[in-house]
């Protein structure tokens, strides 16, 4: 029996942790006494599939009021689901015009006013429960004139391709490697370091005293925005060689 699947003392109750779908499947008890022994009927475990965090995704980063018009699009789309959207915390009604709850997965704001700025968020659900975005947050600024102002969206984006410093990788043994990763992304980006495909640690600095030959290799710099669930790498190849010995000291002299 494995680390994750535990009985009670009686062996009455089993106990399942961490379920994962290799314990899946038909399951049955036993009861037994001296001249008899009678086992119950199946039970099937059978596991529910995980909803994705959905994100949202704006066809227009600047619009202006009373002119633009402004759709946000909630991702993943999938037949499957059933879509709803928030503002300020209240759900906002579905259109009397949807036929089809997949419809709902775009909300339009057709000529978008100051009236509709807040905080949205989605929502996507089956029947068993639901998962909501993090939010988009719809802004408008305070006008200087009497010009109509346009908007400020703050929306999840990136993360774009990463940089690596510094760019240099050639090291010699017994020096220090001091590596920094950098990506424009909306919220900040996650970062991790791998070295020849090995995983090293999160986070955006990468830190080795007094590196060897044995450290030379393929770094990679991998970014994750956990709004948009994208994903991006930067990779350099790092050798290093041999500590310098003066000629003085290699010939004896």
């Amino acid at each position: 029996m494995t680390h994750r699947l535990q009985l009670s003392r009686s062996n009455r109750t089993l106990f399942i942790f961490s379920v994962t779908k290799d314990i899946a499947g038909p399951y049955e008890c036993e009861i037994r006494n001296p001249v008899s022994a009678s086992r119950s009927d199946p039970v099937t475990l059978n596991l529910l599939q995980k909803l994705p965090k959905p994100y949202i995704t704006i066809n227009n980063l600047n619009p202006w009021e009373n002119k633009d018009v402004l759709t946000f699009t909630c991702e993943p789309e999938s037949e499957n689901y059933t879509y709803m959207w928030w503002l300020n915390g209240q759900s906002l009604p579905v259109s009397p015009r949807v036929k089809r709850p997949i419809e709902n997965r775009i909300l339009f704001l057709r000529r978008v006013t100051r009236n509709e700025t807040g905080p949205y968020e989605c929502e996507i659900r089956d029947q068993y429960g639901g998962i909501r975005s993090d939010p988009v947050t719809l802004n408008h600024p305070l006008p200087m004139d009497d010009i109509t102002c346009g908007f400020i969206l703050f929306a999840p984006d990136g993360p774009d391709l990463p940089s690596i410093y510094p760019s240099f990788a050639h090291y010699r043994s017994g020096e220090n490697l001091y590596l920094s990763c950098f990506a424009d992304s909306n919220p900040p980006a996650e970062y991790s370091w791998t070295i020849n495909r090995k995983f090293q640690l999160s986070g955006q600095k990468l830190s080795i005293p007094q590196i060897t030959t044995k450290h030379s290799g393929l770094y990679v710099c991998s970014v994750r925005n956990s709004a948009t669930g994208r994903r991006n790498s930067k990779s350099m190849r790092v050798k290093v060689s041999g500590k310098w010995i003066p000629a003085s000291l290699a010939t004896g002299f």
